[in-house]
């Protein structure tokens, strides 16, 4: 008997009796479905992926891109990013660019979708301000713009805001990995470069 003929006994042994489906528990934290989430906890996790973090007021997103920017930098956008988060930079619009177009901007400048402060995740959907998913992951440098109103605390409350039918991109960090002996590599699957602006929201009365 070969070791395949061997294991395919012992698989239907197992289950000659039929197979009773586990029972999956369902009891993580959903108690945060709505409601807004903790920004300084979402900034600290940030930080802890070696993204670089700002906290800034509407007013100030195009001077802290600027600022984020070597001189004579060209940044590629999504179509419908507004126009005021890139004042005073040289912007290439994504009208349907190639990869090796992609490859020779700077970087990229985008919104996002949600962000989730336990985990320092940022989440793209192709949505508003965010363009498709090549557009962050071939420039080297990627500047991500958050509205404070946008994070949320935990993954099921952001899964609660999601679209699962929409291209979803989940960002933890600039891309890394590591080799056998665990020498970090970034770069490899994304922009090495993570910048990550928090617009607070500005108090009413």
């Amino acid at each position: 008997m070969s070791s395949k003929d061997v294991i395919f006994e012992r698989i239907r042994s197992a289950t000659a009796g039929g197979v009773v489906g586990a029972e999956v528990p369902r009891d993580y934290d959903r108690a945060s479905l709505v409601g807004p989430g903790d920004v300084d906890r979402f900034a600290e996790t940030v930080d802890d992926y070696r993204a670089q973090v700002f906290r800034v007021s509407e007013s100030e997103i195009a001077a802290t891109v600027h600022g984020l920017l070597g001189e004579g930098a060209r940044v590629v956008v999504p179509v419908d990013l507004p126009p005021s988060w890139v004042e005073g930079v040289s912007t290439v619009y994504d009208t349907g660019l190639s990869v090796d177009e992609f490859d020779s901007v700077d970087a990229v400048v985008t919104g996002c979708r949600v962000g989730i402060a336990a985990t320092g995740t940022i989440v793209l959907d192709a949505g508003f301000a965010q363009g498709r998913r090549a557009l962050t992951l071939v420039p080297d440098h990627h500047i991500c713009i958050v509205r404070a109103d946008q994070v949320v605390e935990t993954v099921p409350q952001a899964f609660a805001v999601l679209d699962a039918t929409r291209p979803l991109t989940f960002v933890s960090g600039p891309s890394a990995t590591s080799d056998i002996e665990l020498n970090r590599v970034e770069g490899v699957h994304g922009p090495r470069r993570l910048d990550v602006v928090i617009v607070e929201t500005v108090a009413t009365s």
